[in-house]
This record gives structure tokens, C-alpha cells and sequence, in this order.
């Protein structure tokens, strides 16, 4: 609890049994000034792993849900049709790469008012070879076509990001692969949400990532963040269908 505020974080996870109880270890650490947990609960969605993940994420002290078909879009909505109740979620990933203590600020922006804040990368610091080429040429990519069509500037389309659970709801996330986080930040634009990007620090992920690690994955994570982006400016550009009208000439809602 941070601010009388329920905190939910939420971590998808593939074969990630190296790091998971690190990264759960630090979560559930954070205290507040009367130290009291500021982390309510963590959802880990194991998202097919051959390896102890589940088992070592239950140990650590999160709850575990499964999903079995692969995409990092589904991992999240598995997971997040397991809470109960929150107030805001945090997004990390299971890797390691980030660092707990660095939730805080995100989560506080969200108390403050912000409906969304993006843990960016590219604005903190990076270990050598925290972030791969592939990784760096999607943020740069993505951030010049945001910015051209949207006229919004993204530094970063990062995975370590908290919202407030009334911001998501209206934001209806549908997609199940690789497009997730930039569909996120893409309709929170689109919905002129309060939206802020804070640095938080990188270092080498532990093992080998699941996307920017693999040929195959480069391409799917490719496509699915290209795929979203024209996908979500051809919605806009379509003629907004005018509500049915009661009988008292009031939109039926």
C-alpha cells in the first residue's frame, strides 16, 4: 500500500528461473517510511516455461497464473484477469534488468495524477549491452513514427511502466503478442491521458531474451510494434460512428 493506494505488479515470465526470485525479492523488499510493504501483491503469468519459474515465483511469495500459448500481450491479460482489486499496476519484466527500488517513482507519478508513466530506458542508465541493437533501433523507430503521426514524443517503449487501474480499463489493451506496450502508450495518447516518462536505470538482462536474443524474435517483436502502429492510426483515421439516440434524443450508453 503507497498513499492508501493498493499496489499490483504484474511480471510475464518465459523460462526466467535464473532471475525470478531476485526480481521478486526486491519487489516485496520496498517500504514505505513506516515500513510497511508498498507492494501489495505480484502476479507472475508463466507463459509456457520448461524450467522451475512457477515454482520459484511461488516460493518468493507471488501468486502464479498460467498461460500456456505464448505472447507477451496474453501473459499480461492472463495475469491481469487475476486481480481482485487494485489501484495501480505496475508492468516488469522477469529478466532482472531493472532495478525494484526504481517502481517508486513511477508508482508516485500515478498518485499524483498521471495515468501512465514509462520506465525509460534510453533516459537513465544503461549497462554495456543492457540494451541490443534491435532493441535500440525499434525504440528509435517506433519514437520517429509516433512522433510524426501523433506528434508526440517517446523516448522509449519500455516494459517498467505503471497505471492506474481506471486509465487501463479505458484503454480496452487487446493485443496478445508483441504490440502491447506501444498499444498502451498509443491510446493513451490517442485518449490525451496524463502521460509521463521517467529514467530508470538498465543493466544485462540475466539469460537470453526471449525477443532482441533471437532472429525469430527480432522479427515478431518487429512486426507486432509496426503492425500496432498502422493498425491504431488506420482506426483513427476511419469517421466516428454516431451513437444510437434514445428515445429522449440521448446517447444510449
Amino acid at each position: 500500500m503507497y498513499q492508501q493506494q493498493r499496489i499490483t505488479v504484474v511480471i510475464p515470465a518465459l523460462n526466467e528461473a535464473p532471475s525470478i526470485q531476485k526480481v521478486i525479492d526486491g519487489l516485496l523488499s520496498l517500504k514505505d517510511h513506516h515500513q510497511n510493504n508498498i507492494i501489495d501483491e505480484i502476479i507472475v503469468c508463466d507463459n509456457g516455461s520448461t524450467d522451475d519459474t512457477a515454482k520459484l515465483a511461488k516460493q518468493a511469495g507471488a501468486r502464479v497464473v498460467v498461460e500456456s500459448q505464448a505472447g507477451y500481450g496474453r501473459a499480461c491479460l492472463k495475469a491481469l484477469a487475476a486481480i481482485q482489486h487494485t489501484d495501480i499496476i505496475v508492468f516488469m519484466d522477469a529478466d532482472h534488468a531493472f532495478y525494484a527500488r526504481q517502481a517508486l517513482p513511477l508508482i508516485e507519478a500515478i498518485t499524483e495524477g498521471a495515468d501512465l508513466a514509462i520506465g525509460s530506458r534510453t533516459m537513465g542508465k544503461m549497462e554495456v549491452g543492457a540494451l541490443t541493437a534491435p532493441q535500440q533501433m525499434g525504440n528509435w523507430l517506433a519514437g520517429s513514427l509516433i512522433r510524426l503521426i501523433w506528434q508526440y514524443r517517446v523516448t522509449d517503449l519500455g516494459p517498467y511502466r505503471a497505471i492506474s487501474r481506471q486509465a487501463l480499463a479505458k484503454l480496452n489493451m487487446q493485443d496478445q503478442t508483441f504490440g502491447w506496450t506501444i498499444e498502451m502508450q498509443i491510446k493513451a495518447i490517442q485518449q490525451k491521458m496524463a502521460v509521463c516518462e521517467l529514467p530508470v536505470d538498465t543493466r544485462r538482462r540475466i539469460g537470453v531474451s526471449k525477443i532482441s536474443g533471437t532472429i525469430k524474435g527480432s522479427i515478431g517483436a518487429g512486426k507486432g510494434i509496426l503492425g500496432m502502429i498502422a493498425k491504431l492510426w488506420w482506426q483513427q483515421q476511419k469517421p466516428q460512428q454516431a451513437k444510437p439516440m434514445g428515445h429522449h434524443g440521448s446517447a444510449i450508453l
